[in-house]
């Protein structure tokens, strides 16, 4: 089940949902809208290993924007940090976006429950496209979780995302055993 708009003030006011900044002019009938940090990072290398540490290049988006190119894979990340102790969140792009070309993430739009940062952006576009941070760039809906939460995320151990951040992070999948 989606939470509703009046669902996610309630969970807010509980403390089971935290956004920060949060503006109640932001929240829609059932999600709520988030907007494009001021960084964005590329990798350094053009061929990506899933075993090794692929390193990025973090850099500042102008006031004036940013030209987002076509076979290129951004990291982004969103201006608000959540946290979400009862809910599982998922990102989804806005439609206004997504008529920009832009998507926003590649496979990862659910969160966990537990999860407590800024979500990174994985961003790809169809044609070159003029962004600038602070644009909404996409929204967070939240659905009921059946049943006890055994481990939170934010309290899993080898979680490789904990640590709070404003700038997009990297895969960690080289920190994974296969």
């Amino acid at each position: 089940m989606i939470l509703s708009d009046k669902r996610i003030l309630e969970e807010i006011e509980a403390g089971n949902i935290l956004i920060e900044p949060f503006v109640k002019d932001k929240l829609g009938t059932n999600s709520y809208d988030v907007h494009l940090g001021r960084y964005l990072a590329c990798y350094e290398n053009r061929v990506l290993d899933a075993k090794s540490h692929n390193k990025v290049a973090h850099f500042e988006i102008p006031f004036d924007g940013f030209v987002l190119e076509p076979n290129t894979l951004y990291l982004g990340v969103t201006e608000e940090y959540t946290e979400t102790h009862k809910h599982v969140p998922f990102l989804e792009g806005k439609s206004s976006t997504g008529r920009l070309g832009i998507d926003i993430h590649a496979t990862a739009g659910k969160g966990d429950v537990g999860f407590c940062n800024t979500w990174t952006l994985e961003i790809s576009c169809i044609q070159p496209v003029k962004i600038y941070r602070g644009m909404p760039i996409g929204q967070l809906i939240y659905f009921e979780v059946e049943g006890e939460i055994e481990q939170l995320y934010n309290k899993k151990k080898g979680a490789k995302y904990n640590t709070r951040t404003i700038k997009p992070v990297e895969s960690m999948m080289w920190k994974n055993k296969f």
